[in-house]
């Protein structure tokens, strides 16, 4: 777990500076999130209330309110005798989420297809090249990245924005910042890398193209082929002892 910082949450920027508007519950709960997604939170830790306290600067009661709320959002495990601890990952885990993230993407996308307009359209080129802009930047740099994270997200998000449904949206949301965590182990063990610059573009060309079946078979491909290579550092459903936090 590492210190406290102001960085704000791992998807939302904008997060550290409501820090001193925002309710305590909602502070710790950023925060916290924050960390499990980012991975300075291990899969599995123990979060022990003594001990965020002293991280965050918060007390019992805003603490206790951001776990069970991350409970409910399945990234904290909550157990009366042994208190709260972060999720743990397993290769079994992360093809269910991917399941999930498919079915719910993909008809997000095929509706986005059929409904969007101009400004759907420009938003879609719009995150693109802020992605590129930002990948140009890091070069060959393959560590772990907030800024990238985001507008990764954001070029994610754009291309569903015309679904029409907000809960497929934030389905959506939610299964991309879960999958996040699975994205960092893999950053760290993957040796060979990945051109998902070309993905991006060939999406962002067949979706602005509206092939449907097209896009949403590449998409398909793209989410799996990350799974694929996540559960390949895996071993019999788990992490190497050698690369756990």
């Amino acid at each position: 777990m590492r210190a406290n910082d102001t960085n704000g949450s791992l998807i939302d920027p904008a997060a550290a500076s409501r820090e001193n508007t925002s309710p305590l519950s909602e502070q710790a709960y950023q925060l916290i999130r924050q960390d499990i997604l980012a991975g300075h939170i291990a899969p599995g830790e123990k979060l022990r209330i003594e001990a965020l306290r002293t991280m965050y600067g918060l007390s019992n009661t805003p603490l206790r309110e951001a776990l069970n709320r991350l409970a409910a959002e399945q990234l904290v495990i909550s157990d009366e005798r042994r208190g709260f601890r972060s999720t743990p990952v397993s290769a079994e885990d992360f093809w269910d989420l991917t399941t999930y993230r498919i079915a719910i993407e993909n008809a997000a996308l095929t509706d986005a297809i059929r409904n969007g307009d101009d400004e759907w359209e420009s938003g879609i080129v719009a995150a693109f090249h802020r992605m590129e802009v930002f990948q140009g930047r890091l070069g060959r740099d393959r560590k772990p990245n907030d800024e990238w994270t985001r507008r990764h997200k954001e070029f994610h998000m754009a291309l569903i924005a015309a679904c029409g449904s907000t809960r497929m949206i934030a389905a959506c949301s939610t299964m991309f910042d879960h999958a996040e965590r699975y994205r960092r182990i893999l950053l760290l063990h993957r040796r060979k890398p990945r051109d998902a610059r070309a993905e991006h573009q060939q999406l962002m060309q067949l979706t602005l193209a509206r092939k449907e079946a097209t896009a949403a078979a590449l998409l398909r491909d793209h989410v799996l082929r990350t799974a694929e290579t996540v559960t390949g550092i895996f071993k019999d459903g788990r992490l190497p002892t050698a690369t756990r936090r």
